[in-house]
């Protein structure tokens, strides 16, 4: 396996620092804190630069707010400064991980997103309900046969344990400076359990909500073997035409869940329904919290 040493340097260089900025003012050129910080930018970067080359960094803490479209969320939004930091680690480290990340894997990555998961879905209903013959499409969906189990992680982003996530990354990353910085990132953070969650709305937990059920998804895909699986952040769904099968697979996969990565599914958001009423499993709820 290979593995990544002495990036921390490229990370803080001006130039990474003022390509994360343009990405961290897409769509908020507008935005009093992205002027204020543009006016005097290359003293800005520079000071910024300088705290993460010395390692004296600390960000602020962050602003949280409910959300309530299309359902109750806290969302928590970082300071823009440390949003640069936020891009800065992800330029760097995201090609690193995404190359390891299954085809199916659909949330915070070019070229997927909700439709994609969607037309994705289409696809493997139409192989189960020609039994992985060449497809032709269903007149209508009550000719469809076979079986979806949809599951829900229960309160993910809550729940990600730091140590099992730093663990992960350590697998791949090995510049400690880098592994600093992210620390510092994912402790910045309020929650109940010392140690645990990560906050809705960062660019960085997005990316290692990816990270961390990448081990779910090589477990589905290459310990179980599964073919017709898709999951955008902590929703997935499997298809297959038999229903006990699926049984089978959740009760792998709750004990996988629980013992590897300190998590559960939802009780009541988890059920194995007939293939023709599990469309429309996938929303964009997810989709508006990048605009914060």
């Amino acid at each position: 396996m290979r593995t990544y040493n002495n990036f921390y340097e490229k990370l803080c260089s001006y130039e990474n620092l003022e390509l994360a900025f343009k990405k961290a003012r897409k769509r908020k050129t507008l935005k009093s804190y992205v002027i204020k910080f543009e006016k005097d930018l290359k003293n800005n970067l520079l000071q910024l630069r300088a705290d993460l080359l010395f390692c004296s960094y600390s960000p602020a803490p962050p602003k949280t707010f409910i959300l309530r479209d299309p359902k109750t969320r806290k969302i928590s939004v970082s300071d823009f400064r440390d949003r640069i930091v936020h891009h800065a680690i992800c330029n760097i480290i995201e090609s690193i991980f995404d190359k390891r990340f299954i085809y199916d894997s659909y949330a915070n990555r070019k070229y997927k997103g909700v439709h994609a998961a969607l037309k994705r879905f289409d696809y493997f209903k139409r192989k189960i309900a020609n039994n992985g013959k060449k497809i032709s499409h269903a007149k209508n969906n009550n000719q469809v046969k076979g079986f979806a189990f949809k599951a829900d992680i229960k309160h993910y982003f809550e729940n990600v344990d730091h140590k099992i996530l730093m663990n992960i990354l350590k697998r791949r990353i090995k510049d400690k400076k880098i592994l600093w910085l992210i620390n510092k990132i994912i402790n910045n953070h309020y929650t109940d359990e010392k140690g645990k969650g990560m906050p809705l709305g960062n660019l960085t937990s997005q990316f290692f909500a990816n990270v961390y059920l990448n081990e779910l998804d090589q477990f589905v895909k290459h310990k179980l073997r599964i073919k017709y699986y898709l999951r955008y952040v902590d929703d997935f769904i499997i298809l297959h035409s038999s229903k006990e099968q699926l049984k089978e697979y959740k009760k792998e996969i709750v004990r996988f869940l629980e013992t590897q990565l300190k998590l559960e599914l939802h009780p009541q958001k988890c059920k194995i329904i007939p293939l023709q009423k599990a469309l429309g499993c996938w929303d964009s709820e997810y989709s508006t919290i990048s605009n914060y």
